[in-house]
């Protein structure tokens, strides 16, 4: 595991750029990619840039249920407006929130998953530790499945609502096993309320109580991190 310590989400995200550059060159074709406000400079890198993702494939980590690729709340949403909008891609896979048969849907998701192995996973982490929505006793091994929110990750995420009681509670996410597949993870975070959460990934228990702390086990991670984040490392 690479440790980057930045100044901040600006250096952060043109530091994830430079890898993910690196990576097209070498000829990456499926990029896995998260939302949230982490990853937003790192896409701006990524839409100022000439690369061309015209002939790329984005799978993304998850979506809430019940939210609509047109709700401005859904990650589709987020990710039309901060990427794909301005960089397209071959292809651009989000869960479906919407789905009348989520099992079904996450069978789905994995096949799309297996038909298109990610080359580099895009990943920020939460208070908590989890990564995607797979929250703390999450199995190692899992698949994409349905996921009841935390309520430290639904305060986490009401500040994109008018109201705490908008604020879906289920979400679909990419399993762990899943990401663990990806050839190559870069992993950023930001600002003192990760530090905790940085410091048991990287020095803790690989234990599912922090599902981060698994990324210890994977050959290929860099962890760009900024001052406060790093505090306590």
């Amino acid at each position: 595991m690479e440790i980057i310590r930045v100044k901040d989400a600006q250096e952060g995200g043109k530091k994830a750029f430079e890898l993910v550059k690196e990576e097209v060159e070498k000829d990456a074709k499926v990029f896995g990619l998260a939302t949230g406000s982490t990853p937003e400079t790192f896409y701006k890198e990524l839409i100022n840039s000439s690369l061309d993702f015209s002939d790329k494939i984005s799978i993304n980590l998850d979506e809430y249920i019940g939210l609509s690729g047109t709700d401005d709340q859904s990650y589709r949403y987020f990710m039309n407006e901060h990427l794909f909008n301005k960089k397209p891609f071959k292809e651009s896979y989000v869960p479906n929130g919407k789905a009348e048969d989520l099992e079904a849907e996450c069978r789905h998701y994995d096949q799309i998953i297996s038909e298109n192995p990610i080359d580099v996973q895009i990943l920020g982490i939460g208070q908590n530790g989890h990564i995607g929505f797979n929250e703390p006793g999450t199995p190692f091994d899992t698949s994409t499945h349905v996921v009841k929110l935390t309520e430290s990750t639904i305060n986490a995420n009401k500040r994109n609502f008018e109201n705490v009681n908008d604020v879906p509670t289920h979400a679909l996410s990419m399993g762990i096993g899943s990401i663990m597949k990806a050839k190559k993870i870069i992993l950023l975070a930001y600002g003192k309320a990760k530090a905790e959460a940085i410091k048991g990934m990287v020095e803790g228990e690989i234990t599912p109580d922090l599902p981060a702390s698994v990324l210890q086990n994977h050959p290929d991670v860099v962890v760009i991190v900024d001052e406060e984040a790093a505090s306590l490392c």
